[in-house]
């Protein structure tokens, strides 16, 4: 069973993501979760899985664009002996490991175009084969998927098929990016302080109000996953308890090499 997922934030833009989540997670509709880079895609997925009838069931995750395009597909519906010359025994796919619970797709638009009608067929009458299989398998799966492109663009231009984007768009969610609901920054600045305070045995306790407010006008072009990263280094390299960020915002992702904070140079 998964364990249950909450979204660390106040602000009206959050509360309405989740007011989606919640209304529709007792169904089995399809939802299409979209956002930029870093806000929290694949955890509103958990959240509605959380919430839906299939929680006692496994929820399991496929970027489809963290492996080759001719591993997706064994990846996602498994292959048979055989299907390529070194394989002599069977292997289950992500399909039939989330059998009656959850399928999650992140970066569903690179899905390469010879399965995108396979998962449709998947998504219309839950049948599939394994790679190098005749056999027919049937599976009762809810699909949520994620992207941070305008699928509809990628439709005009020709590279995902109109038909599945139709499907797996029954029920979209936006997540704003956290340049525009700043007022959960300080909220997920605590949260991140306690979780990497309890990872690394440190012991940070006050965030000075100029941290605070640089924190809160950076625009976080990584948004939420950036924020994090820039906590659990400033945790780190802390000495004592008041929060000392480890270097100026926007240093890392730019890759240009700046003078140590003042509070790391006493």
């Amino acid at each position: 069973m998964d364990k249950p997922y909450r979204m660390v934030g106040q602000s009206q833009a959050l509360k309405y993501v989740l007011f989606k989540a919640e209304q529709v997670a007792s169904t089995d509709a399809p939802v299409l979760i979209l956002g930029e880079k870093g806000v929290g895609k694949e955890h509103v997925a958990r959240v509605v899985h959380a919430a839906s009838g299939r929680k006692e069931c496994p929820f399991v995750k496929l970027n489809c664009a963290a492996l080759p395009a001719h591993l997706v597909e064994a990846e996602l519906f498994g292959r048979e002996p055989g299907a390529f010359a070194d394989m002599r025994a069977s292997r289950t796919g992500r399909l039939e490991l989330s059998q009656q619970g959850t399928l999650f797709l992140d970066e569903v638009e690179k899905l390469p175009a010879a399965l995108q009608s396979r998962l449709l067929r998947v998504m219309e009458s839950g049948e599939f084969e394994r790679q190098g299989g005749a056999r027919t398998f049937k599976v009762n799966v809810r699909v949520i998927s994620a992207t941070n492109l305008d699928l509809k663009t990628e439709v005009e231009r020709g590279h995902f098929r109109a038909d599945l984007w139709h499907r797996l768009n029954v029920y979209p969610i936006t997540i704003p990016p956290l340049r525009r609901r700043q007022e959960d920054i300080p909220l997920l600045v605590d949260f991140f302080v306690s979780r990497f305070n309890r990872q690394a045995g440190k012991s940070v306790r006050f965030v000075p109000p100029d941290t605070l407010r640089a924190l809160r006008d950076y625009d976080w072009p990584g948004n939420v996953r950036e924020l994090a990263h820039v906590i659990e280094r400033a945790v780190l390299a802390t000495p004592g308890a008041e929060l000392c960020l480890a270097e100026r915002l926007g240093a890392a992702s730019a890759g240009a090499e700046h003078p140590a904070p003042e509070c790391l140079s006493k």
